[in-house]
């Protein structure tokens, strides 16, 4: 009992060999996944009617056997009233899941992504994680800063994005419909930087596509067929 004005209780493996579906990291989906060990807390504030639960599991998907970390955390204050079919109502509790490490959904990093320069890698690392932790305002400025640090890279000139990005046209770097892409991401950074507006979903996979394409027409592929080269010429 940590703190004296809590009553907690621990309860070890309620849920183990439990199935949930949650989203794997290794299938690009979500999987059935299966409980191995689980300890659940719950507690009551003594001085009201306050009650809460975490349950802390760790997991296994039953198709790669990746293993995952899965909490779910519910409280008595927040809830729906909601009717039931036959006519009376009911509290509906609401679940606040999350999967560590963080993920999403349908989504790999981009293949080859060793073979980015440092610091864009740095970038990418940061943003791809903002992204997997659901953070919808920090993901799109993350995906800005990505395009800044290709610009900065490919020593871009301008005095802002929108310049830098059109002179990677002019330098041959970029097509005139990538460079047109990428004025739609910075737009979408701007929107979460300066108004603080977050983005829905798709729209911040759509934007990660985008980034994602340029990080691999710009130094990916070229990396790789540089590479490709250099093991033809030393085998002949």
């Amino acid at each position: 009992m940590p703190y004296k004005d809590f009553d907690e209780t621990l309860e070890l493996n309620k849920t183990k060999d439990k199935i949930f579906q949650v989203s794997c990291s290794r299938c690009l989906g979500d999987t059935r996944h299966k409980v191995l060990q689980s300890v659940e807390v719950s507690g009551s504030w003594t001085q009201g009617d306050y009650q809460y639960s975490i349950e802390y599991q760790i997991v296994q998907c039953q198709g790669c056997e990746s293993i995952s970390f899965r909490q779910n955390s519910t409280n008595s204050e927040d809830y729906d009233h909601i009717e039931l079919p036959d006519g009376t109502w009911d509290n509906m509790y609401y679940d606040h899941i999350e999967i560590y490490p963080g993920r999403m959904s349908g989504r790999s990093r981009v293949k080859g992504d060793t073979f980015l320069p440092h610091q864009i890698k740095l970038v990418y690392d940061e943003t791809h994680a903002a992204l997997s932790n659901k953070l919808s305002m920090l993901g799109p400025i993350g995906i800005r800063s990505l395009i800044e640090s290709v610009c900065k890279e490919k020593n871009a000139s301008g005095t802002n994005l929108k310049e830098r990005i059109d002179d990677l046209v002019v330098k041959g770097i970029l097509t005139k419909n990538s460079a047109d892409s990428l004025h739609t991401l910075r737009a979408i950074g701007n929107e979460s930087a300066h108004e603080m507006k977050p983005q829905d979903e798709e729209s911040i996979a759509l934007a990660m596509d985008i980034a994602e394409n340029l990080l691999q027409s710009v130094f990916i592929l070229p990396e790789t067929a540089r590479r490709k080269k250099k093991n033809d010429d030393l085998a002949i």
